[in-house]
């Protein structure tokens, strides 16, 4: 994810907060006036942001200062400008009792706002970093214009008041929320890393004027969503104003493929990704801790593999092992010349590429709007999302949010850096409940009424789908230990696959069996009915056939085979546009435009369950016309293009989704 959120408390939090993250990750000197502190650390000053600043009296964009800062998030959520308003008070001939109450803004508490940080994908950042002057200032632009757009919708989709007994009663804020926005320049590497913290607080106004505190945990349960959101915003601004386009970048082989800004060397990723590798390696040692360890009894602890769950949490207690002191903060002028020269000399990439990211950004973007035309289908979008999001949470139970991160996810990748019409992601989740899901709530409470918590599963079975493959699980061996020096492995491993990804056997990742899903449960929606099959199949057909088109020109249609050579890869069925030898040649040019997230060995497993769709379906079609000669033709109804019938389900005793 791009957006990391974090509670902030009154006290220790808070202090860290006001003597470090707002003057850029340094060290504020003691003593020393905020303005001052930022000034010297090269950073801006922090700017408040949201709807809810004109029931305080302040203005978006105006400068946050110290007090305002201690009011607000130190001193357990005061007004902003509590010292101002209890002096006027006193002035006025109030109690000192009346005027410290006339700063509140209702009851105090402990948590006093959460902490988002924005950041940009690499190659965005990059641009930014290496690029000139007036290329900064639009990225910095579009990464601003996003952030405010990700609050809008927290405002008015997310954002709750809690109140009455128990917090039975939830209501929006009408008046907004209010945040204040720090910029920060660098990753505690050193490395560029344009971010941004955005301090929320959780005061807001009800519609009767009295102050109540924002329920985080609603917060917390769509940050993927508002990650999604970010992401697809910043990439279409900055391709818009800069002429680029996006392109899918496979980081971890069978994981989700992340949107990149398209003719970026993925080599200055990787010069960028110090932490990444520091990470890699600790884990390593870790993930061999844990398939190794035995109680008391020498019994193993864990299973002799390390799951996906697994390997998240262990992957969190290596970033932290690994997390560098902080470094004094430089200007960012000097911190551009820094980088600049950095990446040319250790880097590994042309100086003439560097020097020219821009353009040759902007080459690539025009070879694949020369090929690609933004098509975005709902239905087939819808079936998308619902397949890949019941696959990706465990049990096939999931909530909205879940099926609408995933369709911005899903129009992230379509549409390739193109702005796309407001309420479209809306659209493919209403789609996708409608059509493709069933909803299982038992609500017992008020808040298991809002649409937001209903709790769905999928109307159509994947029992027919691969079951999840687990690598064989032999001893493991207690006396191999992981290097000292993680630049020098025990033992050789693939060129793609990095330090802490060899040797520790994991179970299969859900995406690969996600996009197989995806793949089965279009197929099941087009054979269904024989009558309304070829005119989906044709609009499903002209969607991979648009998707197919952002490849180089070499990959549309497969070569002659050759009888001369026995080592050539099988020759590809009816229908397959892709030359899988060829697709490797591209896989390894890191500066090309790349396939969408297709690898030679997915390509191979999709193959095989194309192709054993496509001999079921042609049976099934023969079976139905015999059918339909002996029986005369039956009418069709307009609704038999849904292609499927809600299951019987017994009472529902299962427990929620995981938020």
């Amino acid at each position: 994810m791009t957006v990391d959120i974090r509670v902030v408390r009154a006290g220790q939090m808070y202090r860290y907060y006001l003597r470090e993250t707002v003057v850029g990750d340094g060290r504020r000197p003691a003593r020393t006036p905020l303005r001052a502190a930022q000034e010297q650390a090269g950073v801006p000053a922090g700017r408040w942001m949201g709807r809810g600043l004109a029931a305080l009296g302040l203005t978006p964009g105006q400068e946050v200062t110290e007090a305002q800062l201690r009011n607000l998030f130190g001193d357990r959520g005061r007004h902003p400008d509590a010292d101002r308003i209890g002096a006027n008070r006193l002035a006025q001939g109030d109690s000192p009792k009346k005027a410290f109450k006339a700063g509140a803004l209702g009851r105090r508490v402990t948590v006093t706002g959460v902490d988002f940080v924005f950041r940009p994908q690499p190659t965005i950042y990059l641009l930014w970093a290496l690029g000139d002057e007036e290329t900064r200032l639009v990225i910095e632009a579009a990464h601003e214009r996003a952030i405010e757009r990700v609050l809008e919708w927290i405002e008015d989709e997310v954002a709750v008041i809690r109140y009455g007994k128990d917090g039975i009663y939830r209501v929006r804020p009408p008046a907004g929320l209010v945040a204040a926005r720090f910029r920060h320049y660098e990753a505690r590497s050193g490395m560029p890393l344009l971010h941004d913290h955005l301090l929320l607080s959780v005061k807001g106004q009800r519609l009767d004027g009295k102050w109540g505190s924002i329920h985080t945990l609603a917060l917390h349960e769509n940050t993927m969503a508002a990650s999604a959101l970010y992401n697809e915003i910043v990439a279409a601004e900055v391709c818009e104003a800069l002429g680029l386009a996006t392109e899918p970048r496979t980081v971890t082989p069978g994981r989700r493929p992340v949107m990149e800004i398209a003719g970026v060397p993925h080599e200055l990723i990787r010069w960028t990704a110090r932490r990444s590798d520091q990470i890699a390696a600790c884990l390593e040692d870790l993930e061999h801790e844990y398939v190794t360890a035995v109680g008391d009894d020498g019994e193993p602890r864990f299973l002799p593999v390390v799951s996906e769950r697994a390997r998240a949490k262990l992957n969190a207690v290596a970033a932290r092992k690994t997390r560098p002191p902080k470094q004094k903060t430089q200007p960012l002028a000097q911190l551009r010349a820094w980088w600049k020269t950095s990446a040319i000399l250790t880097s590994g990439v042309a100086v003439d590429i560097i020097t020219s990211l821009l353009e040759n950004a902007r080459a690539a973007a025009a070879a694949i709007r020369a090929r690609v035309t933004a098509v975005v289908d709902i239905a087939l979008a819808a079936v998308d999302v619902t397949a890949t999001v019941v696959v990706m949470n465990d049990g096939g139970r999931f909530h909205r949010r879940h099926l609408l991160a995933e369709a911005r996810r899903h129009l992230a990748l379509v549409l390739r850096g193109r702005c796309r019409a407001p309420g479209l992601d809306d659209q493919i989740v209403a789609a996708a409940i409608s059509t493709h899901c069933l909803d299982i709530s038992e609500p017992k409470t008020v808040r298991g009424l809002e649409a937001g918590y209903r709790l769905y599963t999928a109307r159509w079975s994947l029992s027919d789908l691969p079951a999840r493959r687990r690598p064989p699980m032999p001893a493991p061996d207690p006396d191999r230990r992981p290097p000292a020096d993680p630049d020098a492995p025990t033992a050789p491993r693939r060129p793609d696959q990095r330090a802490g990804e060899w040797e520790i056997r994991r179970v299969q990742l859900n995406y690969d069996r996600a996009v197989l899903a995806r793949a089965v449960v279009r197929e099941k929606l087009l054979t269904t009915t024989t009558t309304n099959a070829t005119a989906v199949r044709g609009r499903a057909y002209d969607v991979v056939a648009h998707q197919q088109a952002a490849m180089p020109e070499q990959l549309l249609a497969p070569p002659a085979a050759d009888p001369d050579h026995d080592d050539q890869d099988p020759v590809a069925r009816r229908g397959e546009v892709i030359d899988m030898t060829t697709l490797r040649a591209l896989r390894e040019s890191r500066t090309d435009v790349e396939a969408l997230d297709v690898t030679a060995e997915r390509l191979r497993h999709l193959q095989d369950a194309f192709a054993k769709m496509a001999d079921d379906s042609r049976t099934r079609a023969d079976r139905y016309a015999e059918q339909d000669d002996a029986d005369g033709a039956q009418p069709v109804r307009p609704d038999d293009q849904r292609a499927h019938r809600p299951q019987e389900l017994g009472p529902y005793r299962g427990r929620e989704a995981g938020h």
